[in-house]
């Protein structure tokens, strides 16, 4: 199979792709390579040492490991895995030291250019100040992680001025840069992350003029909403549409539709935030299925992809959800690892899985394939979301008309994670469904 390029996370392939003065350096073999140093990736190398695998390899673009979290210093991480409460910072900090601890080789710097394909084995080619090298692992684990969708991808009509940010590159102005990113701000989305946005515009000394949400309502709980928007007196605006970006250079407000009336909020600064995208340019790259519906790699419970050897574990599987949860399912997907290495798995059942289909209200189901001799499910739950406010009703998992699991639930809120806990026997002959009944 030819080597693949990969647009934005990857490089083209060939020599006019590495950086002016790379050479070839030596090739390398390990037993498991990670692509991504997050929560899921370290937890996962980490657990692997502990299990015995001699040569864990994890490889990552950013300067620094420890993923997402590194830009975050507001405190709630680590409690699931870690079982204290820490800064992103304290928290990225802590997964990096506890991995290499325990004898696993973090490279970063790295970026994944190809997938290479030699009769059963896959490789991965990289470039890094370095050189260019190609690392060939008997299993491979994809913890890429997800990114906020940009205001270009969101069709928001309007010219292209300064002062419009995702929450990610507005933690990276603040706290990396040092940078006052306006002095009047519009945050758009109201789900948990908005909120980190508005405390890290605090932090800079910024005013939120507003919260916008399409949503009936916020999704974060109650007393964060109020911690953090209502003793600040931030009004929240909700069923509301995004119209316009006002201004040229520099943004100069937003117009909004509610009810089916415009208006303009001035402001300098826009934060768009949540609208989560698996970062799974590398899995397109090597024709690894995805999910329609999560837009993450296809995986099973123990998540596997549908090609052998590639496993994908974090919230490259379906966009952002806790960084703990991703942590967690480092360690789960270890111990899949470990048993495949081990030959007491077979990807011949994985490959036969059947899919696991969600009707409307639900948005999506992870993991969304069910495998006989897949073992236990991560954390013993499926995990889910909706796309709307849902009143009183069950959350029901059957397969050809056999009530597998079911859960009633007092309400479901869009953009929360929510868990279906169970361990449902099931055949490959039939596909799952997963639906809401209300009442």
């Amino acid at each position: 199979m030819p080597a693949r390029t990969l647009s934005g996370l990857l490089l083209p392939s060939g020599d006019p792709a590495a950086p002016a003065g790379a050479r070839l350096v030596n090739d390398t073999t390990c037993d498991v390579l990670i692509v991504g140093a997050g929560p899921a990736g370290l937890s996962a190398a980490r657990r692997l040492k502990r299990l015995g695998v001699e040569r864990v390899v994890v490889i990552d673009r950013e300067r620094e490991a420890g993923g997402v979290p590194r830009h975050c210093f507001h405190t709630g991480f680590g409690i699931r895995d870690l079982r204290r409460l820490m800064s992103g910072p304290r928290y990225a900090a802590a997964l990096t030291r506890r991995a290499r601890r325990t004898g696993v080789i973090i490279r970063t710097e790295c970026t994944a250019t190809t997938w290479r394909t030699e009769g059963d084995a896959r490789s991965v080619e990289i470039t890094s100040p370095e050189g260019r090298q190609s690392i060939r692992a008997r299993a491979i684990l994809l913890a890429t992680g997800c990114r906020e969708r940009p205001r270009a991808a969101r069709m928001v009509p309007g010219a292209r001025p300064g002062g419009v940010y995702t929450t990610g590159a507005l933690q990276q102005c603040v706290y990396l840069m040092s940078q006052k990113p306006g002095t009047r701000a519009i945050v758009v989305g109201a789900e948990h992350v908005s909120y980190s946005a508005v405390l890290t515009l605090a932090h800079a000394e910024v005013t939120t003029a507003a919260i916008v949400t399409g949503h009936a309502g916020t999704q974060t709980f109650a007393a964060a909403h109020w911690w953090v928007a209502g003793r600040r007196r931030i009004p929240l605006i909700a069923n509301a549409s995004v119209t316009r970006i006002l201004g040229r250079d520099r943004v100069t407000g937003l117009e909004i539709e509610t009810d089916g009336t415009r208006r303009e909020i001035e402001c300098d600064c826009i934060v768009f935030t949540g609208d989560w995208i698996p970062d799974h340019e590398l899995c397109r790259a090597g024709d690894i299925p995805l999910d329609s519906r999560t837009h993450g790699p296809a995986v099973d419970a123990s998540l596997r992809t549908l090609t052998p050897g590639v496993f994908a574990a974090g919230n490259v599987l379906r966009g952002a959800e806790p960084a703990d949860v991703a942590s967690l399912e480092g360690r789960h997907v270890a111990d899949a690892i470990v048993r495949m290495l081990a030959g007491r798995s077979s990807w011949a059942d994985s490959e036969a899985a059947g899919p696991i289909e969600v009707e409307a209200p639900i948005a999506w189901i992870s993991p969304n394939r069910a495998a006989r001799d897949a073992g236990n499910l991560p954390g013993g739950r499926f995990a889910f979301r909706v796309e709307e406010f849902l009143g009183p009703g069950r959350i029901v998992l059957d397969q050809n008309g056999r009530l597998l699991v079911e859960r009633r639930f007092r309400k479901l809120i869009p953009n929360r994670w929510y868990a279906l806990k169970g361990e449902p026997g099931v055949t490959a002959q039939h596909a799952l469904r997963m639906r809401f009944e209300p009442g």
